[in-house]
């Protein structure tokens, strides 16, 4: 509990829900650490089905050797999810008549064998070089050049990957920017070895002036529009995309006491809106906050432990360079969650992202109040039950601005009359009468 005088002075409420990524349907997640031209990128996989059929193909801008890949814990970029998802949180009016506080793992190179060999020359016949090749954990990694789209979409179909018809012109446009492909199936054995019941998050760090994410090959056989949460951590300050627009949720907005028992349903509507209203034009920043602390906290920063596991690997230099070089302190780590809906019509190209120097904080952050329903009646309450009946209006209009909803169901959902008045709350029982005396 906090006590709270004045709301200028910073939060005080109750956090109470937050709209994470698995609100969503088909909502892949992904970490990008940034730093000059240091980039270390954690894919988490949201596939659902046989491991046997898992296989991934990203184009990379730079050759990447073994010791760039490692396999990282889903449980680091759960927590990045809780830490940074829009949330839910609530007030409380005190009693008109009477002033009170507010309660406020290293992997080995598959050997040469005869097969292997044979099949490192049948790929160069299709103009496809087998660059490397890598067991890291579960995964069974290749790292890909080609000379045209043809081959290379012949080569992924030959051994398993399911390139659905168009992919040759997207294949073609990454060849001519002089990408790599990083190519990962689940290796079964290594995977029951290992213990794994799930796929752990895949990260690559590597060297490149481009600070982009690949995402039109994922629309080639998307079965309609995609999530996408990109968590992008940077030392400086925010970050946003080049090429499409970067808007901010509306936040700070009060909305009625029922959107508490139903708020995964509001941030879907809300967020459905919101690409309506954009066309599905553009990316959506739903948090940026220094990772040292928050308010309110929909869930603890991450240790440096966590920040340096998903490759954040300044926070001890920062930490040592302090005076005392203690570890504890605000850490020098900006998180910027970005949300976006695409499918192939609307994204044309990749992602570009820039480091800006804003460091203003901001949240997706959305407010119940819940009225006082006492039944006092000096003149202070009759003035202050005016003012919710004004106020349950204007919830009612915001909550149907953000979300689409039809005015007379949010009415009837908020049970409030003509006038916008509540019932009268229940007489009180004789004991309760006896008790308060």
């Amino acid at each position: 509990m906090a006590f709270c005088p004045t709301l200028a002075q910073g939060f005080c409420g109750f956090y109470v829900a937050r709209g994470d990524a698995q609100l969503f349907n088909q909502a892949s997640q992904v970490v990008l650490v940034r730093d000059r031209d240091r980039t270390v990128l954690t894919m988490a996989n949201d596939f659902k089905g046989e491991p046997s059929e898992f296989a991934v193909v990203v184009p990379v801008p730079t050759f990447i050797e073994k010791g760039q890949i490692h396999i990282g814990e889903k449980a680091l970029v759960d927590h990045l999810d809780a830490f940074s998802a829009p949330r839910l949180v609530e007030y409380f009016d005190d009693d008109p008549c009477r002033r009170i506080a507010l309660k406020a793992a290293n992997g080995l190179m598959l050997p040469q064998s005869a097969a292997v060999r044979e099949e490192d020359r049948h790929s160069r016949s299709l103009g496809v070089t087998i660059e490397a090749r890598y067991t890291v954990g579960e995964y069974d990694i290749l790292i890909l050049s080609a000379k045209q789209s043809s081959g290379l979409e012949t080569w992924l179909r030959e051994n398993g990957y399911r390139i659905p018809p168009g992919a040759s012109a997207v294949l073609g446009s990454y060849l001519k920017q002089g990408m790599r492909f990083f190519v990962a199936k689940v290796n079964l054995k290594e995977q029951s070895r290992l213990g794994f019941s799930y796929l752990r998050p895949i990260q690559v760090a590597y060297e490149s002036p481009k600070f982009m994410l690949p995402i039109r090959l994922g629309t080639v056989n998307a079965q309609g529009p995609q999530e996408l949460f990109v968590y992008a951590l940077t030392r400086n300050g925010r970050v946003e995309t080049t090429n499409y627009r970067t808007v901010r949720l509306p936040s700070d907005v009060q909305i009625p006491e029922y959107v508490k028992e139903s708020f995964p349903a509001f941030y879907r509507a809300l967020f459905a809106q919101q690409v309506r209203k954009e066309g599905m034009r553009a990316v959506y920043l739903e948090h940026f906050w220094n990772m040292g602390w928050c308010d309110p906290c929909a869930s603890d920063p991450l240790s440096q432990e966590e920040l340096r596991n998903l490759g954040v690997y300044w926070v001890g230099e920062d930490a040592a360079a302090q005076p005392g070089g203690g570890s504890g302190g605000p850490q020098q780590v900006f998180v910027t969650r970005l949300h976006l809906r695409y499918d192939a019509a609307h994204f044309p190209e990749d992602l570009v992202f820039q480091e800006t120097a804003d460091q203003n904080n901001f949240q997706a952050r959305y407010v119940l109040r819940h009225p006082w329903r006492g039944t006092a009646t000096c003149p202070e309450a009759r003035a202050y039950r005016a003012q919710v009946r004004q106020r349950h209006q204007q919830e009612a209009q915001t909550l149907a601005s953000l979300t689409g909803w039809g005015t007379e169901d949010i009415r009837r959902r908020m049970k409030v009359g003509p006038d916008w008045s509540e019932p009268e709350p229940p007489a009180p029982k004789w004991w309760e009468t006896i008790w308060k005396k």
